[in-house]
């Protein structure tokens, strides 16, 4: 027997941080969009826990106990008493350490997973607090479609989403450190003023405007990310150039998120990002997608 559950990538919409607090951490108030590229985890008892994993960028994924899939198989068997006596396969599409939430996608996959495999019955607000528990990003893994995330991003409030929207990722040649675009991101703004949403981001989503939403984008973390990344420079100018509504650095990067008209935009502008040799690959995806389900 094996549970097999699918889980999308995510992109920040609006990312606004906060100065850093005394725990290391920053209050966010972060815009999550789920959107359609996805992972799968796959489940299977075993002997004891074991990590694989297959698709591009599977040589960058740990498989000793920090993958964050073990991670929350080990919690879930810890609050019920059990053994995380598992082999866990993770199927990867979403682009690896590119700031769209990958290895959370994989940690709320492996949640659910678990969770339907050993009859747990754990209820929506356990399996949200332990998501909470293994990192800021895994919670919205969880849930999906689109939400607010404050204190560091792990409290969620949906947000009602009026449409669908197409966006183009370009994976960059190269990886980003979270911590050190944060400590960048510290170092460039010392005075961080308190995070908020904007109303004009949260209006755009709430009726469908593609438009309105492009002028709402931000990412307080941009900045930072560029000025570790130079380069992603480049891949903004290619595919707003080639008529996207916008670009922005997706969450800590170095992906790049480009929001486009419509589905053929998004195709010419995927294909522009392709010729242009400024990065890896391009991928096209529609948002909001749903959370972690089941298949």
């Amino acid at each position: 027997m094996s549970v097999t559950v699918r889980v999308p990538a995510k992109v920040n919409v609006q990312l606004a941080v906060g100065a850093a607090r005394p725990d290391g951490f920053h209050d966010l108030a972060n815009v999550f969009l789920a959107v359609g590229l996805y992972d799968e985890v796959t489940v299977t008892p075993a002997d004891e826990l074991r990590v694989t994993c297959a698709g591009p960028g599977a040589d960058q994924v740990p498989l000793d106990r920090t993958n964050l899939a073990a991670r929350a198989a080990e919690a879930l068997a810890a609050r019920y008493g059990r053994r995380a006596d598992v082999h866990l396969h993770i199927a990867k599409d979403i682009p690896v350490a590119g700031g769209m939430a990958g290895g959370s996608a994989d940690a709320a996959g492996a949640l659910l997973a678990c969770d339907a495999l050993w009859g747990t019955g754990a209820s929506r607000a356990e399996l949200l607090d332990i998501c909470a528990e293994l990192g800021s990003d895994v919670p919205f893994s969880l849930v999906g479609g689109a939400a607010l995330g404050t204190g560091r991003g792990e409290k969620l409030a949906e947000l009602a989403v009026g449409g669908t929207f197409h966006w183009v990722f370009a994976v960059a040649d190269g990886g980003l450190s979270t911590p050190a675009v944060y400590r960048e991101f510290d170092r460039l703004t010392p005075d961080a003023p308190a995070p908020a949403a904007s109303p004009a981001l949260l209006d755009a989503l709430r009726t469908g405007d593609a438009t309105a939403l492009a002028g709402a984008l931000t990412n307080d973390l941009q900045p930072a990310a560029l000025s570790l990344f130079p380069a992603l420079t480049d891949t903004l100018k290619v595919g707003t150039e080639a008529g996207a509504l916008a670009g922005i650095v997706s969450g800590s990067g170095p992906t790049t998120a480009f929001l486009a008209k419509d589905a053929e935009s998004a195709e010419r502008v995927a294909a522009a990002l392709r010729g242009s040799g400024t990065c890896r690959g391009a991928r096209v995806a529609v948002g909001p997608a749903t959370g972690a389900t089941v298949l």
